[in-house]
C-alpha cells in the first residue's frame, strides 16, 4: 500500500509540474505589440507601429506607418491590405487612411496578446508574387495593416536601414541596401544556423562562409547529386529525358507513405524528364528514387555511384546513404539512424560543378511552377527566392528534422564579358521563414559583392577563396584573368 501511496503522490506531483510549465510555453506565441521611432534622411520621422513575434526583438514593423515616411520620397509605395494579401505597388503615393503613425489603440495593450499569426500571406509588388513572411491584423478602425521584418522590406524598396539606437531605425533612401555578413556573424546571427557559404561558382572566389567545412545533414538538397548522376547517364547516352519509366513497388510505397509527393501508381510509366521536374521543383522523394532505380538498377548501387562522384570531386566531408535525403535506418537489432551529410564547402564544389558542366539544369530549377503530364499533377518549386530576386535561376530545399531547413541558391551575374553563377548554400536553419531570409540576405550580399567588390573582410571570413584556385582549369584561366585586372 505504501509503495501504491508514493506512486500516486509521485504521478500527482509530476500533473502539476507539467501543469505549471504549459503557461510558460504558451506566452512563447505571444504577438507583443510595441513602437519604434524611425526617422528618414529627408528629416521626417515618426513612430511606427510594432510587433514583436514570439520574442522580444523579432520585431515586425507596420506597412502603413511604413509606407507614410516614404510618401514624399522616390521609394514611395502605395498599398492594398485585405485579411490575407497585400499589394504594394512601387512609384505609387500612399493614400492615408487615418490610423498611421499613432500608438496603438487603447484595446491593444502592450501585455494582450493579438491572437495572429506569421504566415506566408499571399503578398505581390508590382503585380508579381513575392514570398515574405508577414503578420496581417485588423485594426479597430476596421482597415488592415500589415507587418514585416524591416530587412524585408529595405530589400524590396532597395534602401539602407539601421538601427541608430535602443528603439529606432535610420532610413537612407538615398543608399541601395547592403548587409555584412561579419558584422551578423558578430552580433551572432548565424549561431542559429548550422553552416553557410556565399561565392561565384564561375571563379571559385568564395565571398564568406562560416562553419563551412564542418559536414551537417543536407536532407533533399543531396537531390542535387541524383540529378548530376542522371544528367551524366544522360550524356553518356545510357538514358535519354524522353525514356519511359516503369514505376516500381518500392517507389510506390514511398509514394504512399508520408513521405510522398506525387502520385506514382506501381507498373505505370513516367518519363526522366518529368521526374527531374517531380525531384526539383517539389522535392519529390518517390521521383529521386525511380531515377536512382532507372540507372543502376538499385538504390543500393546508385549510392555507391553517388560516394563515389564525391570522391571524384574531391567532396573529403560527404556521405550518402540513399538517393533523396531522406532518414535512412540500418537492418540492425537496433537501428541507426543516418542521413547524408556534406559541408558546405563541399556542396559549392557539388554546385559548382554542376553548374559548370550541365548549366541545362537551371532551365528545370527557375520554373516557378509545371507539369507533370503522366500522372497529371501540377507542381510548384519550393524555393521561395525564384518570386523575390530576378537573378535566381534555382537551385533546392531540403528540411528534416536533424537537417533543419537548408537551401541552395544559384543567381547569375554579368561582368560585361561573361556570365558567372553565383551561389549561396544555407544549412540547418531552424524553419523554412529563416531560410529564406537567411538565403535571401547572402543572395544579396553576393550580387553586390560580385559587382562591387569584397569588401566586408571585418573579423569574418569574407575575401577568401576557396583553396588556391577554383575547381576547374577554365575556370582557373579566367579567375586568373580577372585577379590581374583588378
Amino acid at each position: 500500500m505504501k509503495t501504491i501511496l508514493q506512486k500516486i503522490n509521485a504521478l500527482i506531483l509530476s500533473v502539476i509540474l507539467v501543469c505549471s510549465i504549459l503557461p510558460i510555453k504558451a506566452d512563447a506565441s505571444f504577438e507583443i505589440p510595441g513602437i519604434c521611432r524611425v526617422q528618414t534622411d529627408i528629416g521626417a520621422a515618426n513612430t511606427v507601429k510594432t510587433l514583436d513575434y514570439s520574442y522580444d526583438n523579432n520585431t515586425y514593423f507596420s506597412l502603413r506607418d511604413m509606407a507614410m515616411l516614404f510618401k514624399d520620397t522616390d521609394k514611395a509605395f502605395s498599398l492594398a491590405i485585405t485579411s490575407n494579401a497585400v499589394s504594394m505597388e512601387l512609384g505609387h503615393a500612399y493614400t492615408p487612411i487615418g490610423v498611421e503613425n499613432t500608438i496603438w489603440e487603447e484595446d491593444k495593450e502592450e501585455d494582450e496578446n493579438p491572437d495572429i499569426s506569421l504566415r506566408r500571406n499571399e503578398f505581390k509588388v508590382n503585380g508579381e508574387t513575392v514570398f515574405y513572411y508577414t503578420l496581417i491584423m485588423k485594426l479597430s478602425s476596421g482597415y488592415y495593416d500589415c507587418f514585416m521584418m524591416a530587412a524585408d522590406l529595405a530589400m524590396i524598396l532597395d534602401v539602407d536601414i539601421t538601427v541608430s539606437g535602443a528603439g529606432s531605425l535610420q532610413i537612407n533612401t538615398q543608399e541601395p541596401f547592403s548587409i555584412s555578413p561579419a558584422s551578423l556573424e558578430d552580433a551572432g546571427y548565424f549561431y542559429g544556423v548550422n553552416g553557410v557559404l556565399a561565392g561565384d561558382a564561375t571563379t571559385g572566389e568564395i565571398y564568406y562562409r562560416y562553419q563551412s567545412d564542418t559536414p551537417y545533414p543536407i536532407a533533399s538538397t543531396s537531390k542535387l547529386m541524383t540529378c548530376l548522376l542522371t544528367m551524366e547517364a544522360i550524356s553518356a547516352g545510357q538514358i535519354a529525358l524522353d525514356d519511359q519509366v516503369v514505376i516500381s513497388d518500392a517507389v510506390h510505397a514511398l509514394a504512399i507513405s508520408g513521405d510522398g509527393v506525387i502520385p506514382l501508381e506501381a507498373g505505370e510509366e513516367i518519363s526522366v524528364q518529368e521526374l527531374l521536374l517531380g525531384a526539383l521543383l517539389p522535392s519529390s522523394n518517390e521521383c529521386a528514387l525511380c531515377l536512382a532505380e532507372s540507372i543502376a538498377g538499385s538504390e543500393e548501387v546508385f549510392v555507391e555511384m553517388m560516394n563515389q562522384k564525391a570522391l571524384d570531386l574531391g567532396l573529403s566531408q560527404t556521405i550518402f546513404f540513399n538517393s533523396n535525403g531522406l532518414p535512412s535506418y540500418t537492418e540492425d537489432f537496433v537501428p541507426a539512424k543516418r542521413q547524408n551529410s556534406m559541408s558546405a564547402e563541399d556542396m559549392f564544389r557539388l554546385v559548382s560543378y554542376l553548374l559548370k558542366v550541365y548549366p541545362q539544369i537551371t532551365d528545370i530549377t527557375s520554373l516557378e511552377e509545371a507539369t507533370i503530364e503522366s500522372v497529371g499533377v501540377e507542381v510548384s518549386n519550393t524555393n521561395p527566392l525564384l518570386r523575390n530576386l530576378p537573378e535566381v535561376t534555382g537551385l533546392k530545399t531540403g528540411t528534416t528534422n536533424k537537417a533543419g531547413a537548408c537551401l541552395v541558391t544559384s543567381l547569375t551575374a554579368n561582368d560585361g564579358s561573361q556570365e558567372h553563377d553565383l551561389v549561396v548554400v544555407v544549412l540547418g536553419t531552424e524553419d523554412s521563414i529563416e531560410r529564406g531570409r537567411v538565403s535571401g540576405l547572402l543572395a544579396r550580399y553576393a550580387l553586390n559583392t560580385f559587382y562591387t567588390g569584397i569588401e566586408d573582410t571585418g573579423n569574418g571570413t569574407s575575401g577568401q577563396t576557396s583553396g588556391n584556385l577554383p575547381i576547374h582549369a577554365e575556370a582557373a584561366v579566367d579567375w586568373i584573368i580577372r585577379t590581374a585586372r583588378e
